[in-house]
């Protein structure tokens, strides 16, 4: 709805957002600028701004740039937006540092080389923090920087899908009818990815008491069409960690060739520091290819991500396009081509300014934060669907307890935190356990036990409102 929109019609434009009476009141003119009018004096304050057609003249520099931010302060606070994984918090440095590489386009290696040295040294670390194998000569494990993890994804797909027909191709076997295993709580951008490649969606579905891939099922359902299976360090419902080890070693059991694709957008950036011993990455043999979101948990602003490839095997030499009209031979595996260099640079200056420690000390501080959290809410008679103890990502899914028979839902209570600036969102659970209705708060580096504490009075305070409210009133209220 709001990425994808349609252009009015002339007559829509036209019609505007005034009045019919108010368009037959004659005003004076504002006086004509003579460049000591304030802003709210100049005649642009008593226009409506542009929306559906580039004006004809120019407007100051200093009006436009008010008349816009005002326009913005109808945007929510991002720091009480709870639901998003996103960072929204970044030091001085950071943001100085990547303002100053806003003119610079990332895909022009010739002319900005240590731009992507820099993106080099990132995929090198993020690799290694992976546990890439780079203990022999042989081991030349791959990656690049994307948008986000969409396009990694996306990437990520491409490379099984084509590695897959290759090799039917060599046997002379059928390959068009491609299929990927994956549960059924992935998020959107899987989806994406299968529609747009022609590849079969194949799903392990949630249950009521389980909201992660099942192993076995996933295993079972592969055949000579599988491409992969998708299994995800921090899903987006629950923030649970699927067992990739009990996928990889039901594989190697069965003797079958089939990859694994780690999604670890949320998790990535988190387990490595929490959970160091879990195993999940490229120490399982059957993990071929990783992506983490750097805009995540990797504490950089939007939009930044990141995959990486065990080795070349895995991605396909025809899948890499090698240019020279930039100045210079480089080689180019992504979906789009230009782009900002701002991102990368952030990327690289929070993973040396932080180092392991403090990406270690901000996730441990997450998760007590988290846990914190669950034990307040649970006290106030929700039930928890997330894991703690850093079992699962820094958030807390929640649920109205069904046994007290209240007569509000989740989106009732999400509905009144509104109102009081806090963004939580209320879901349904994943299709075949869609009658589970949720919460969700998402804890980011900027979410302190302070806030923490405002936020858990704020809920009991939206659960007292709503216990005086009639189910009518309620239902009217939503509305």
């Amino acid at each position: 709805m709001v990425h994808l929109t349609s252009v009015p019609t002339d007559a829509a434009a036209r019609r505007g957002s005034v009045a019919e009476g108010i368009k037959k009141i004659q005003f004076n003119d504002p006086a004509e600028e003579d460049g000591s009018v304030s802003v709210y004096g100049s005649r642009y304050a008593a226009q409506e701004l542009p929306q559906h057609e580039m004006p004809e003249q120019e407007m100051p520099k200093e009006i436009a740039y008010r008349m816009i931010r005002d326009d913005l302060t109808l945007d929510g606070n991002p720091m009480l937006n709870l639901a998003s994984f996103v960072t929204t918090y970044m030091e001085e440095e950071a943001e100085k540092l990547m303002a100053e590489a806003l003119p610079k386009n990332f895909i022009d290696y010739e002319e900005y080389p240590q731009t992507a040295e820099i993106q080099n040294r990132c995929v090198s670390m993020i690799a290694r923090m992976f546990n890439a194998p780079t203990q022999s000569e042989d081991a030349t494990a791959m990656g690049t920087s994307t948008v986000g993890s969409s396009e990694a994804i996306m990437l990520g797909v491409l490379s099984m899908k084509r590695r897959w027909q290759n090799k039917r191709k060599a046997e002379g076997k059928d390959y068009s009818k491609p299929n990927i295993i994956m549960n059924a709580a992935v998020q959107v951008c899987w989806e994406k990815a299968a529609r747009y490649f022609e590849v079969e969606e194949r799903y392990s579905f949630c249950t009521e008491d389980r909201y992660v891939i099942d192993p076995e099922e996933a295993v079972n359902l592969v055949d000579e069409n599988t491409i992969g299976i998708c299994a995800i360090i921090g899903t987006t419902y629950t923030g649970e960690y699927e067992d990739v080890k009990a996928i990889n070693d039901l594989l190697v059991k069965k003797h079958l060739d089939c990859p694994i694709h780690v999604d670890a957008a949320s998790g990535g950036f988190v387990a490595p520091f929490v959970v160091p011993d879990l195993p999940w990455d490229f120490r399982l043999e059957k993990v071929v290819s990783i992506n983490v979101s750097g805009h995540k948990y990797g504490l950089v602003y939007p939009g930044v991500g990141w995959v990486v490839w065990r080795s070349p095997e895995f991605l396909p030499k025809e899948l890499v396009f090698n240019i020279n009209y930039l100045g210079a031979d480089q080689a180019s595996f992504t979906l789009n081509f230009s782009k900002g260099a701002s991102q990368v640079i952030g990327q690289y200056y929070q993973m040396i300014r932080l180092g392991k420690r403090g990406y270690r000390s901000i996730m441990m501080n997450l998760t007590r934060t988290a846990d914190y959290l669950a034990a307040n809410l649970t006290q106030l008679g929700f039930v928890i669907m997330s894991k703690g103890g850093g079992q699962g990502l820094p958030l807390v899914a929640f649920r109205l307890d069904p046994e007290k028979g209240h007569h509000y839902d989740e989106f009732a209570v999400a509905h009144q935190l509104r109102e009081r600036g806090w963004v939580v969102p209320a879901y349904t659970m994943a299709p075949h356990s869609e009658s589970l209705k949720l919460m969700r708060v998402v804890v980011r580096e900027d979410f302190s036990r302070s806030r923490c504490d405002t936020l858990v009075k704020d809920i009991k305070l939206a659960l007292q409102t709503l216990d005086e409210m009639d189910k009518k009133k309620i239902e009217m209220h939503q509305k």
